[in-house]
């Protein structure tokens, strides 16, 4: 370990030699590539994390840059995904950290994959489905987890240790956590470092394994207001809770519970997911639309094309997405007509 490097991380008391160690000997898994999770890699990777493991299933466009640090002009123009971009990134930042990235729009069976001998799961995702996964992939396997999220000025974060903390699906009932989206309410990235301030404090003390400074509250803030709560939650802890209570049923992990097509975070574009995960041949499929009269964009993940006014990606897994509308039978229509 270079001594010099996390010399200052080091003098800070609570971290210590020993506890920078430890941080040096661990695994976090970041699910989403985007504001939150480009900035929780950072400084993840910068404070010496023996491995991260980053997962996306988007690709860098223009709009990216305003907040999500990680990612430059070239990484737009290229439409690279966010994995891959932020896994070059980082590399650059810290050479001496194990990067692995995956373009994933990750389910069940992947986050329970993902997150086997991982020490800290940190939540950057833009959906509520994908946070309920991990909460209850996270109660399963019993592996800490940093909800966070943000939206205009407005933040939200909260620690999950497993058997200790109420879990996402405690809360669901007493806390605001849901509501607008960048894409319909904008953001300001003041907002986004406000919420991997706590979520990357909140993970140090982790990895530290420094337990008794674990806060209990959820917090949220709303930088424009000037204004700020805390709420103590650890009494709403609920013994009948189906995925951390007495009688666990995991509900969020159960294949009917699950959606195979969704419209993107108040975007026009819709994702369709195939009925089963499969590699394909990117290459020969361009060459088909080329043949059919079609511009074919491509790089080594993916490859875009327009149809009328819509803008369709296609990703190596057989997952689609269809920019520019929010209609789910049209956007079906589409990609059978394309993709079988």
């Amino acid at each position: 370990m270079n001594e010099e490097r996390y010399s200052r991380q080091v003098l800070f008391s609570p971290i210590g030699r020993k506890g920078q160690e430890r941080i040096r000997n661990k695994h976090v898994l970041v699910i989403g590539a985007g504001a939150l999770g480009t900035g929780n890699a950072e400084v993840l990777v910068r404070a010496g994390i023996g491995k991260l493991t980053i997962v996306d299933r988007d690709y860098v466009e223009w709009s990216n840059l305003q907040r999500q640090q990680l990612y430059n002009e070239q990484d737009a123009k290229d439409h690279l995904p966010k994995a891959i971009a932020a896994k070059n990134r980082l590399e650059e930042i810290n050479s001496s950290v194990e990067i692995e990235a995956h373009i994933l729009d990750v389910m069940p069976e992947e986050l329970l994959n993902l997150a086997m001998g991982v020490d800290l799961i940190i939540d950057a995702t833009d959906n509520f489905e994908t946070r309920m996964i991990l909460n209850d992939v996270s109660q399963k396997l019993s592996i800490p987890w940093l909800y966070g999220a943000c939206v205009g000025s407005y933040g939200i974060s909260f620690t999950i240790l497993p058997g200790v903390t109420p879990c996402l699906h405690c809360l669901l009932n007493e806390v605001p956590i849901g509501g607008l989206t960048c894409d319909t309410a904008g953001i300001i990235s003041p907002a986004v470092s406000h919420v991997v301030a706590y979520q990357t404090t909140e993970a140090l003390k982790i990895l530290v394994e420094d337990y008794e400074s674990i806060s209990h509250r959820v917090v949220s803030f709303d930088l424009w207001k000037n204004e700020h709560v805390s709420l103590d939650v650890r009494n709403l802890k609920r013994e009948e809770c189906p995925s951390c209570g007495v009688h666990r049923t995991y509900p969020s992990l159960r294949y009917e519970n699950q959606t195979k097509t969704a419209v993107l975070c108040g975007r026009d574009s819709v994702q369709i997911r195939p009925a089963s995960r499969h590699s394909v041949n990117l290459l020969a499929i361009s060459r088909t639309l080329e043949n059919q009269g079609k511009r074919v964009e491509r790089n080594p993940y993916l490859i875009r094309f327009k149809v009328d006014s819509l803008k369709v990606v296609l990703f190596y897994d057989g997952r689609a997405l269809i920019h520019g509308t929010k209609e789910i039978m049209k956007a079906k229509s589409i990609y059978h007509r394309y993709f079988g």
